[in-house]
């Protein structure tokens, strides 16, 4: 029998939905699998270095089955997410992130969840590698792993018995992921359908707000950040905001990408689609209209920018955004 281990880190904010839903989805997709006929897959356990860890304040607490101390060997390992606390979190799990390693290394695989990739990727193991974390968490990631490729439109990444994923609840997403690749298609169909989960799921994007890469200290940069964000209706061309700011086009392409992980137009473009979004979601603006504020003359073209930061049409953002939305093109 393989065992599962639900890891369970210490640190005060760590997040107890991921913990409990991961149990939980396994528990369910072992019990429907016996069901069938099956023997057991999985020794389901969670795992600490403490008797017991809380949460919120103390409001709830996890006992964990086993130290890590007691599981020489393990096949899957399933990082919670968490939270905010995530730099706190790695601090106080030097132990914890050292087995991790070493059980990759015995040939265990490694899921992370959310902003458990912090605690994976301080293991060194994510390096050179693909990776996705909640959006709102990605800023911080590349400046603390600037050797990880992070992926945040990415849901789910796969590579070398890693995977990790996007953001908050969509760890049940990859959960369904997981118990394909160790079950079966049935089964995670089955708990897709008990848990009512959209099966498949493999982006991000849609729920993405863009904020821009502010943390850094290239001063010409940041002002062109400002320029951008406070003139989004204008079509600025890059010659024109290097030439604005004294610093030849090649120089401030790579200071800009160095700055914010974005080419100058790319963060052009991510600036006038989160505004063009925002009008979507609360006004009745028709798709031209918003279109023609942001900067846009040529309907194909906006449709299709829009389309690869988001992964759905103008249109269908405001159908899916705004319910009382009056669709005229």
């Amino acid at each position: 029998m393989k065992h599962l281990t639900i890891i369970v880190p210490n640190g005060e904010g760590n997040n107890l939905s991921s913990i409990i839903g991961t149990y939980k989805i396994f528990m369910r997709a072992s019990a429907y699998w016996k069901q069938k006929g099956n023997e057991q897959i999985f020794n389901i356990q969670l795992v600490g270095v403490s008797k017991t860890v809380e949460f919120y304040d103390g409001l709830f607490a996890v006992k964990p089955h086993i130290n890590i101390s007691d599981v020489p060997k393990t096949n899957l390992i399933i990082i919670p997410s968490l939270n905010h606390n995530y730099q706190k979190t790695v601090q106080a799990n030097k132990l914890l992130i050292d087995w991790i390693d070493m059980q990759y290394k015995n040939g265990a695989e490694i899921a992370s969840i959310c902003t458990g990739a912090f605690l994976l990727a301080s293991t060194g193991l994510l390096d050179g590698k693909s990776c996705s974390t909640h959006w709102s968490a990605a800023d911080n990631f590349r400046t603390m792993f600037p050797k990880v490729n992070l992926k945040t439109d990415k849901l789910i990444t796969d590579e070398n018995g890693i995977y990790t994923n996007g953001g908050a609840y969509s760890f049940l997403n990859l959960m369904i992921y997981l118990v394909e690749k160790y079950f079966d298609r049935q089964t995670s169909i089955f708990c897709a359908k008990v848990f009512q989960i959209e099966i498949d799921r493999n982006t991000q994007s849609e729920f993405a707000i863009f904020t821009g890469q502010k943390k850094h200290d290239d001063e010409i940069v940041q002002q062109a950040q400002a320029y951008i964000e406070m003139n989004v209706e204008e079509k600025i061309s890059v010659e024109e905001l290097s030439s604005k700011f004294n610093v030849g086009r090649r120089n401030f392409d790579r200071r800009f990408i160095k700055a914010t992980g974005n080419t100058p137009i790319e963060y052009s473009q991510r600036v006038k689609i989160e505004t063009a979004k925002k009008a979507f979601e609360t006004n009745r603006k028709t798709i031209n209209e918003v279109m023609y504020e942001v900067g846009y003359a040529d309907v194909k073209a906006f449709r299709e920018v829009f389309r690869k930061i988001t992964g759905m049409s103008p249109l269908e953002y405001k159908r899916k955004y705004y319910k009382d939305a009056v669709f005229i093109v």
